[in-house]
């Protein structure tokens, strides 16, 4: 299913978790941080940003967190598989042209851009930054889809 997306937000609801989307709209460096190197993975417009709350939780966190990487070039930070921080992390943020939801992954230690960690209903949901928008494969029944504006951050 094909979504119209320009500047603002895609958000992808089921009844426990979310996922928001936005596209990149530009190129743009993602310097991924492991504790054993840096990768530095090039983006582009119609790429993606997306971040996951696998459990829920307040949508703001998520959008900010977009906002960091795709305004901000914020980079991202992969921790050790089985660090204790993991279990802490409500919002996790994966970017590329194509991304996949797993629901058996731990949180924040995938350095592979091309999957996220989501809730158990997202599992195998796919979306792909097409020009104009995103490309949704997969999903729940009844995956709640709206689109919000882009942030206002007046600073």
């Amino acid at each position: 299913m094909f979504a119209p997306l320009d500047d603002g937000f895609l958000v992808l609801e089921g009844t426990s978790s979310f996922l928001a989307v936005a596209r990149v709209l530009r190129r743009l460096p993602l310097c991924i941080e492991t504790v054993e190197r840096e990768v530095v993975q090039g983006l582009g417009p119609d790429d993606l940003v997306a971040a996951s709350a696998p459990v829920g939780g307040p949508l703001a966190p998520a959008l900010m967190l977009i906002e960091l990487v795709r305004r901000y070039g914020l980079p991202l930070v992969v921790l050790p598989k089985d660090h204790p921080g993991s279990r802490r992390l409500p919002v996790v943020v994966s970017a590329g042209p194509r991304i996949r939801l797993a629901c058996g992954i731990q949180r924040g230690t995938h350095p592979e851009q091309d999957v996220l960690c989501g809730g158990d209903e997202f599992a195998g949901l796919v979306v792909s930054g097409v020009p104009g928008g995103v490309e949704i494969e997969g999903g729940p029944p009844g995956l709640a889809i709206r689109c919000l504006p882009p942030l206002s951050l007046g600073v």
